[in-house]
């Protein structure tokens, strides 16, 4: 049997330059953009095993409503707040009644079953006050991948209108928290960005810290208590098995893949120091990075690859610095008093996230040479960023005070667009996969 791909492009076009309307948020959003984005209709409603056409085609028009919301840049009209649109004018909107509606840009489509079983998933954008077609793109998907090609739609139309990458179409695996303070249960899990499509791959049985994905997604890294030894494990997705990462006697944790997905990068104990290592993924013998006296982890790459960021308390509190992907040139970047730690570079490359502990436990950024700190979020404890695939969002976890419960959010770079995340349970350790292929 053949296997349907989870989504194909069916169609594909960004218009020329005629259309001018464009969300400029290079200096910071003063005002989010009216958008209407009304439901998606049929040419014919057909039942499906994810439901019928007519109604997926408002599913999706609320997802799409739902991203673009999220984002903190636009300002949607969804389905509820404007008149439902017949499928013969999908494509020659009706100008006047939408220039009538507040709204600057509009979002129209459609939701066909295909004889084969398949969905297609039809996504237009267009410039209402002038009048123009902006991009079109459309989804052959399998009809339980409809959430899939609602996202691409989005992801569409927020590149066309502000420039940045795409980041809507992307999951987060992070640790799920449940029980008292004292006794916490911890499991790992998968979801969409947006908190749908959620599933536990571990049964909290032991410990878990600190997930992250590879780039190619089918792999999660991450530390486990199995036996009481925190090591670090590789989880498959696919398969859901799980291996040891090195079998060592000595502690390791915190581990990362590279952006190539060859190697490992983690810390481990050894006769009272820890050190940040590097391990084939296949496995082998670790290679040691760093030597001072001390405890260095937290161990992130650069987009190349050719340069780590990591903590490091040689100077007498936590710090970051920087090195070369060998271990060589190791800098302190961090000057700003206070402690930092969890570092994580930016998937463009231009900023470091990190958690700044000074009164509190802030989310922060700097450049990778140390400059421009910016603290971006102000609740009492703050900690573990995350990159979006775009670069443009972080998300994080927050603990209350006292009670110690630990929840999902996110932030952007303006600092202003702060939101949580939804979660079944508590939520820590966030780690934002990059999009999905």
């Amino acid at each position: 049997m053949k296997r349907l791909p989870l989504f194909a492009i069916l169609i594909s076009a960004a218009l020329p330059a005629a259309a001018q309307i464009r969300v400029d948020i290079s200096g910071g959003i003063s005002a989010p953009m009216p958008i209407a984005i009304p439901a998606m209709p049929t040419p014919v409603v057909v039942n499906t095993a994810a439901g019928a056409t007519g109604a997926l085609g408002r599913q999706v028009a609320d997802v799409v409503t739902n991203d673009l919301k999220n984002s903190g840049l636009f300002a949607p009209l969804g389905p509820n707040a404007v008149q439902a649109v017949p499928f013969n004018r999908v494509t020659t909107p009706d100008y006047p009644y939408w220039g009538g509606t507040g709204a600057q840009a509009l979002v129209q489509g459609f939701v066909q079953a295909n004889g084969d079983g398949t969905l297609t998933v039809g996504c237009y954008l267009y410039d209402i006050v002038g009048h123009n077609e902006m991009a079109r793109q459309g989804f052959v998907v399998a009809p339980a991948a409809w959430r899939r090609a609602a996202h691409k739609c989005a992801d569409t139309v927020y590149t066309r209108l502000t420039g940045e990458g795409a980041y809507f179409d992307s999951r987060v695996v992070y640790v799920s928290e449940t029980g008292p303070k004292t006794r916490r249960i911890k499991r790992l899990a998968i979801m969409d960005q947006d908190g749908a499509g959620h599933r536990f791959i571990t049964n909290g049985q032991n410990i878990v810290l600190t997930p992250r994905f590879a780039p190619n997604q089918q792999a999660i890294v991450y530390m486990s208590f199995v036996g009481l030894r925190p090591r670090v494990y590789v989880y498959n997705v696919g398969s859901g098995t799980q291996r040891l990462v090195v079998d060592q006697p000595n502690m390791t944790f915190a581990p990362r893949f590279s952006p190539d997905g060859r190697y490992v990068v983690f810390s481990m104990a050894v006769g009272g120091n820890t050190d940040i290592y590097r391990v084939p993924v296949s496995g082998g013998a670790p290679q040691r990075l760093t030597t001072a006296p001390g405890i260095d982890t937290g161990a992130s790459y650069s987009p190349d690859g050719a340069r780590i960021v990591f903590e490091s308390d040689r100077s007498g509190s936590q710090q970051i610095y920087t090195m070369n992907a060998d271990g060589s040139n190791q800098q302190r970047i961090s000057f700003g008093g206070g402690r930092y730690a969890t570092p994580v570079w930016s998937p463009r490359g231009d900023q470091i996230a990190f958690t700044k502990i000074e009164g509190g436990f802030r989310i922060g950024i700097m450049s990778p040479g140390g400059g421009g700190e910016k603290i971006l979020t102000n609740a009492w404890q703050d900690e573990g960023p995350s990159w979006s695939p775009n670069g443009r969002v972080i998300m994080f976890f927050r603990t209350a005070q006292g009670s110690g419960k630990a929840d999902l959010w996110s932030v952007d770079l303006t600092g202003v667009n702060e939101r949580p995340v939804p979660t079944p349970l508590d939520g820590s350790d966030p780690a934002w996969g990059p999009l999905m292929p």
